[in-house]
């Protein structure tokens, strides 16, 4: 790193926990004592005035209920001071709006967690290529997935430490979130060309150089097969339940295995989207994309009593793609990627990109015929070929002519600049 400056990084890792019976009972009890934790200091916030809500009385609370409560012995010291801090940060941030108040967490609604917010009881190891060991309070010596190089040994120095981590168990199983600190040089300048990104349902990423991404569905024929089976069985046994009646477990497990093939589905969609945005990144120095206000794309259409909407049925159809799609989290990983990598993402106003020809620049709502096509209208050009790789070339000229996006006050606003060309490699 000598004469480069250097950056400080703080993110996180992900990977999966390979536990015996024995240590998910261990997990799992560690994860309700939390929530326990967390509901007894919610009920101990609300009864007390507010000149006792204090950090010291509250944690003078949480010692004394590990002392009545014998179950609560099993949650470590320092996870249970991570839900006090947890806690009075949810109500920081409920009190600053970004947030609602504190609830209850019941058992079956809420994620189960356990924070381990100290990185030197982890003695995090490498074991081989595929898997890695680390310690965990009260549970003991377990293998997770080792899927990305943790400073370990000599390369955990003061500089790239291991800050903590969190367990987390999904319908999946139980994963263990690293939280990493790292000092890395800043990358030098990304020679890559620009590019434009069209995003769409059927094509899901398009680019203004021609390159599409693509990918099948998420889940097999059996696995789709078995999905519907288990939302019939759930529905049918949901409509034999009586309000307030007592039932066995068997709903709750039918749940559990729909949660489970969701969760796969989820997981591989994610990593689509990870090699995908990594691919990206280091192949263009530049990447445009439209600032585009999801959340009104996928509002629905149902409408009023008064006014009530038409082609509601199509439109939650069209409204659960998009949402399957997540473009706004393919932006966010395009967003940290080319960073990492010495580029750049911009941002440019999205009205008008579909409908523009990007040979002539000429204008016409018309000149998209269907979903793939695109015949510009004008009579002295008259070009026709892909809509969506001309929707991503309208994208990367708005970015050339200086017209670009930038946020305010929660709402994209339109600004002229100068288009700054990307610096050279050094």
């Amino acid at each position: 790193m000598s004469g480069r400056a250097t950056v400080k990084r703080q993110f996180g890792h992900r990977a999966r926990l390979a536990l015996s019976p024995v240590e998910v009972s261990a997990a799992d009890a560690q994860a309700h004592a939390a929530r326990t934790m967390w509901n007894l200091l919610h009920a101990w916030w609300q009864m007390m005035p507010k000149d006792k809500r204090t950090f010291a009385d509250a944690d003078a609370a949480i010692r004394q209920a590990r002392k009545d409560v014998d179950f609560l012995a099993v949650l470590p010291a320092q996870a249970a001071q991570a839900v006090l801090k947890a806690y009075v940060q949810a109500w920081k941030n409920c009190w600053e709006g970004r947030a609602g108040a504190p609830e209850f967490k019941g058992r079956f609604r809420s994620a189960m967690s356990v924070d381990v917010p100290q990185g030197r009881d982890l003695h995090v190891q490498r074991v081989h290529r595929r898997w890695g060991q680390v310690n965990l309070p009260k549970v003991g010596r377990v293998r997770f997935r080792w899927t990305k190089g943790l400073p370990v040994g000599k390369a955990a120095g003061s500089e790239n430490r291991l800050t903590g981590a969190r367990l987390v168990r999904d319908a999946v199983g139980w994963h263990i979130a690293f939280r990493l600190t790292t000092v890395e040089a800043e990358p030098e300048p990304h020679p890559g060309p620009e590019v434009g990104i069209d995003v769409g349902v059927a094509v899901p990423l398009t680019l203004s150089d021609g390159t599409t991404f693509t990918h099948g569905e998420w889940l097999t024929e059996k696995e789709k097969n078995k999905l519907l089976l288990l939302e019939q069985r759930a529905a049918h046994r949901k409509t034999h339940r009586k309000p307030g009646e007592h039932t066995s477990r068997r709903p709750h497990r039918t749940y559990d295995q729909i949660a489970k093939l969701r969760a796969k589905a989820k997981r591989r969609a994610n990593d689509w989207q990870q090699q995908t945005t990594t691919a990206i990144a280091r192949a263009y120095g530049t990447v445009v994309v439209e600032a585009l206000a999801i959340t009104n794309m996928v509002k629905s259409a149902k409408g009023t009593i008064d006014a009530p909407g038409k082609n509601v049925a199509q439109k939650a159809g069209l409204n659960r793609a998009i949402a399957a799609e997540a473009w706004g989290r393919t932006v966010t990983m395009l967003t940290y990627k080319t960073a990492r990598n010495g580029g750049n993402l911009v941002k440019v106003p999205a009205p008008g990109t579909s409908q523009r020809c990007s040979v002539c620049g000429h204008t016409t709502p018309g000149s998209r015929e269907s979903q793939a096509a695109f015949v510009c209208k004008n009579p002295d050009c008259g070009w026709s070929g892909n809509a969506d790789h001309n929707g991503a070339r309208n994208v990367l000229h708005l970015y050339r002519i200086g017209l670009v996006a930038i946020p305010a006050a929660g709402r994209a606003v339109v600004r002229r600049a100068r288009r700054v060309k990307p610096p050279t490699a050094r």
